[in-house]
């Protein structure tokens, strides 16, 4: 693991990097075949129990996970920037992503979710992962964000808490009729799980089982990718 700090316009963001190891078995090859690049939510960074569950189990499978600090967390700020900000610093960190000279999968938790899914297309993303996207605020399904969701033109995966208040699983919209089924989306719930996929103790399922269903999830999703 090792971090490195990239100069954007929005000020300087960090990418710590969690390739597979080397002299290990990976179950797909020791070398990458894929990074996959996940930035965080509006309320925490990637100290997130999921990215970290994430850059634990991907790497044996011959990923290398990146989880990426926007400038405002980098700079020690409370509160996230605009959208429009936000995508500024990511744009300007991709290149750095890229420099593997791997296919890069964009993914990011919430807010994160939102900047993968805005600008995949235009940055040639390999395909998005969605963790626990804010389908709308809490309580106002009327403000959807379908249209990010289903604008972001390559595949994508959703990873959502089964009682997430910005958007429990059933809410989430149907394909548009002229998306290409490659570049649709796929949906994983987590049962039980809220926006930061924590269970409840009167939960069938333990915390440990949940971050399964998302470690295994996205790693068998993962391997259908990187066959692409």
């Amino acid at each position: 693991m090792q971090s490195e700090i990239v100069d954007t316009p929005a000020g300087d963001a960090r990418i710590t990097w969690h390739p597979p190891e080397k002299g290990t078995t990976a179950k797909m090859g020791t070398e990458a075949r894929l990074v996959l690049a996940v930035g965080h939510g509006a309320g925490g960074g990637i100290e997130a129990r999921d990215l970290q569950a994430l850059a634990a189990a991907l790497p044996p499978l011959g990923v290398t996970v990146a989880l990426v600090e926007q400038p405002w967390r980098v700079a020690g700020k409370k509160l996230a920037p605009a959208p429009k900000t936000l995508d500024t610093g990511w744009r300007a960190l991709w290149p750095a992503l890229a420099r593997p000279g791997l296919p890069v999968v964009a993914g990011g938790r919430s807010a994160g979710a939102r900047v993968a899914c805005r600008t995949a297309r235009e940055l040639g993303a390999h395909a998005v992962l969605a963790l626990s996207f804010p389908l709308h605020p809490p309580g106002r399904p009327e403000k959807t964000r379908a249209d990010e969701l289903l604008g972001a033109g390559v595949p994508t995966l959703v990873v959502q808490g089964g009682n997430d208040p910005f958007g429990k699983p059933g809410e989430f919209p149907a394909q548009l009729p002229d998306v290409a089924p490659e570049s649709g989306y796929e949906l994983i719930e987590v049962p039980y799980g809220d926006h930061s996929f924590n269970v409840p103790k009167r939960a069938t399922l333990s915390q440990e089982e949940a971050l399964a269903v998302i470690t295994d999830g996205v790693g068998k999703w993962i391997r259908s990718q990187s066959a692409r």
